[in-house]
């Protein structure tokens, strides 16, 4: 996802997402949500029926579920399973159901989302219905295992006013009028995803079918307003979809769907049907690296997702630096290397106020892990990773970890393994001192010209010690730039060279190949 950076620190005050746990006890095979949508008020009508299974021996169902209060959260009318009306209790962020038996379960309910669905109006005044689930705010409007480990299938039955189009998680299997009202609509996905890109979208659309890409339907939905300028600015994604689809796997969902909705992110990487910021449609392609971005996730997120919140660079950092390899190969490395240099610096930004490592277990709210160290810190890591053992080699390990876990889950320690398998590199300490320790290189330069012999010293001023290759590009007056490399295994460390004048000036990483800081 990108985040929206003003409208999600306000919200970030009113509705802080707090860390749910996995529920150990359970595995969810399947969900089938009922929704009732209507346009006299936000009282949404439930009914989820969840096929599950023990993984140890219990007498409770344990989910996630947001209860009413003060008008705001969901009300549990009954418990069916078996046509057997089950014990429950529902307070606060639980709903725990008495039952030993792993037969499928219906939950009847009602209620005012406090979040999750997001009903409000569009920039046109439109009504609209907007899923927005991350981090785990699907439980204020369903009834789930709020994680990302949790992976189940999912369908959708939505009814909804005949005005409306919906558009859903899965691909579209029903469309009947039900009266002269509401139309319903039934969307269906046989894939294991977690709940954090589970949606609906429901809104008056304009839509536009691409074509399909390697037998995948691509599809633009946008305002009616809007729609030349969206569908516009949408057909951007053909090409993205095909670079991905052609460098890393095919596209793992049954649909692509672009979206012009009303939620809370610049963008959310919804499995098969991504929402955008109502303004990313401009008419101007300005959102060319949003979609990019977003829909790099529908691999890294989506489909092999982190194990646990902690390892979210597995997820945002791939999505950041494959938006920076899309720029490499439409626009030359130039591109990419002002990718990077932006990237860089935010990451610089951000170690100076917030000291932690890309891998944090430390957050109890989930909203500050959207941070430079999960984004472009992690994007960093697998330029650098990419650099380190080759592009070959980086490309083989990237598909054979995403074969491995796609529709699964996957840590950093698994990434590392395909790495080295790739490579035949002992990563321990390049995973160590990037994903698990504080900070970056702070570099100063001291040198000195005697006799023909330069000599240069490398000075680490931060508290960590870093290992890495540095680059340095001596620059001359009167002869063509010389690039050598060194290895920095020390804090301080001088190296000698032999140059036949005195350089003006020397370069630190020409080619943006390192994550450091320079020293002013």
């Amino acid at each position: 996802m990108k985040r929206n950076f003003f409208l999600l620190s306000f919200l970030n005050i009113l509705a802080p997402a707090l860390l749910l746990a996995q529920n150990p006890k359970v595995d969810i095979l399947e969900y089938e949500f009922h929704l009732d949508l209507n346009d006299n008020n936000d009282v949404i009508k439930g009914k989820t029926l969840i096929d599950f299974k023990y993984t140890e021996d219990s007498d409770v169902l344990a989910l996630d579920f947001a209860s009413e209060e003060n008008g705001k959260g969901m009300s549990v009318d009954s418990i069916l399973q078996n046509g057997k009306i089950l014990d429950f209790k529902h307070s606060e962020e639980k709903l725990s159901i008495r039952t030993t038996s792993e037969e499928e379960i219906t939950i009847y309910y009602h209620g005012v989302p406090k979040d999750g669905l997001i009903i409000s109006e569009n920039k046109y005044g439109d009504r609209t219905f907007f899923g927005d689930n991350w981090p785990n705010r699907a439980h204020l409007w369903l009834p789930v295992i709020d994680h990302p480990s949790d992976k189940a299938k999912v369908s959708f039955y939505v009814s909804a006013p005949s005005k409306y189009q919906v558009v859903a998680t899965g691909t579209l299997q029903e469309m009947t009028n039900l009266n002269e009202e509401k139309t319903l609509y039934v969307y269906s996905s046989p894939l294991n995803l977690p709940t954090k890109v589970m949606v609906i979208g429901v809104a008056e659309f304009a839509v536009q079918h691409l074509g399909e890409i390697d037998k995948i339907p691509l599809s633009s939905w946008v305002y009616p307003e809007n729609k030349e300028a969206g569908f516009y600015d949408y057909a951007q994604a053909e090409e993205i979809l095909s670079f991905f689809t052609e460098n890393i796997a095919p596209f793992p969902f049954t649909k692509l769907a672009n979206v012009q909705s009303t939620t809370r992110y610049g963008g959310m990487e919804n499995a098969g049907n991504i929402f955008y910021f109502e303004n990313s449609v401009d008419g101007k392609r300005s959102s060319e690296f949003l979609l990019a971005h977003e829909i790099a996730h529908q691999w890294f997120g989506d489909s092999a997702s982190e194990i646990d919140w902690s390892h979210l660079w597995l997820s945002e950092g791939f999505a950041t630096y494959f938006t920076d390899l899309y720029a490499e190969h439409k626009y030359g490395k130039s591109k990419l290397d002002e990718k990077l240099q932006e990237e860089r610096r935010q990451v610089i930004g951000f170690s100076q106020t917030t000291k932690t490592a890309v891998i944090d277990s430390s957050r109890t709210d989930l909203m500050e892990l959207l941070n430079p160290n999960s984004y472009q810190k992690g994007a960093w890591v697998l330029h650098m990773l990419r650099r380190k053992v080759g592009d070959d080699n980086f490309w083989n390990a990237i598909r054979e970890y995403y074969q491995k876990y796609k529709f699964s889950n996957a840590t950093s320690a698994d990434l590392q393994a395909e790495f080295e398998a790739a490579s035949g590199e002992d990563l321990d300490l390049f995973f160590e001192q990037w994903t698990t320790q504080y900070g970056q290189p702070k570099l100063k330069i001291d040198q000195s010209f005697k006799n023909g012999t330069l000599k240069i010293t490398v000075i680490q001023l931060q508290k960590n010690q870093f290992k890495f290759p540095l680059e340095l590009q001596l620059n001359f007056a009167t002869k063509e730039p010389k690039t050598i490399e060194f290895d920095i295994t020390k804090k301080k460390e001088t190296f000698e060279i032999e140059v036949s004048e005195k350089p003006v000036s020397i370069d630190l990483d020409p080619n943006t190949n390192l994550l450091f800081e320079e020293a002013l």
